[in-house]
């Protein structure tokens, strides 16, 4: 195995006191069904492949080993779902972000890969972040949603290229991990929803195939356009924060808190 120095769990202790990172990823995703064409493990590739291509551009940040399970409970009619319970979910991302602040590390980016995670997420940060108001900790909940206005009008031709393992993952997948996609098998069903009303469905009642909008349209090229927007963006917001040693607060908040605050 090639060792990666982006990658936490091939580093040594040696390898840490010689070259201290000050920021962390940790990347979480699922194991669930995204339909007959994408691994079981889509999420989590694509949260893990993205967290290190955005280290590779930040100086002193490395990448947690990523967190396979999810809340992934209304995938389980389909093959093959393995789901954390939410209260299970909250207190393992609390441990593991705990742990990295008895480590001395004060900045996380949390780059999550699935829906399911998204208030678990919030829960287990806003925990830590009142135990510790020195914690900085920022997160992409739904990268799907904050990459949509990036792309040019038109971009995906299918329900904007939304869905489970539709248009837009299909494409990103196969960007970024082709050798386990399975083009040929794609297919998926576009949901007829209502507008503006977030629906709490199971899956099972918006699809037959284990994915939902239109992976057919999915192709490589738009995967790449995809990567490289959400790379970019991610690593700029991140390199804005480097610029002002994440000190984020209002110019109110630090005239009100003095100059040694």
């Amino acid at each position: 195995m090639e060792k990666n120095p982006l990658l936490i769990q091939h580093l040594t202790a040696a390898d840490y006191h010689a070259a201290p990172f000050t920021t962390v990823i940790l990347p979480l995703g699922s194991l669930e069904s995204h339909g007959p064409h994408l691994p079981f493990a889509t999420d989590t590739l694509t949260a893990y492949q993205i967290a290190l291509e955005v280290a590779a551009r930040i100086p002193g940040t490395a990448v947690l080993p990523p967190l396979n399970y999810g809340m992934s409970e209304y995938y389980k009619e389909f093959p093959f779902t393995v789901s954390l319970q939410p209260e299970t979910e909250i207190a393992v991302i609390r441990d593991i972000i705990e742990s990295v602040y008895r480590e001395g590390i004060r900045r996380v980016f949390i780059m999550n890969g699935h829906d399911g995670n998204i208030p678990l997420i919030e829960i287990a940060a806003r925990q830590a972040k009142v135990a510790h108001p020195d914690f900085m900790i920022v997160g992409l909940d739904a990268w799907w949603n904050t990459l949509l206005p990036l792309l040019p009008a038109g971009f995906f031709e299918v329900w904007n290229g939304c869905g489970h393992g539709g248009e837009g993952e299909f494409s990103i997948s196969l960007a970024l991990f082709p050798e386990l996609c399975q083009p040929e098998h794609a297919k998926g069903v576009v949901p007829d929803l209502p507008a503006h009303l977030d629906v709490k469905w199971r899956f099972s009642e918006i699809t037959n195939t284990g994915a939902s909008g239109d992976p057919t349209k999915a192709s490589r090229d738009k995967g790449l356009v995809m990567k490289e927007t959400l790379v970019g963006m991610i690593a700029e917001a991140l390199m804005t924060l480097d610029r002002c040693s994440w000190d984020y607060r209002s110019a109110e908040v630090k005239r009100a808190s003095g100059p040694d605050a």
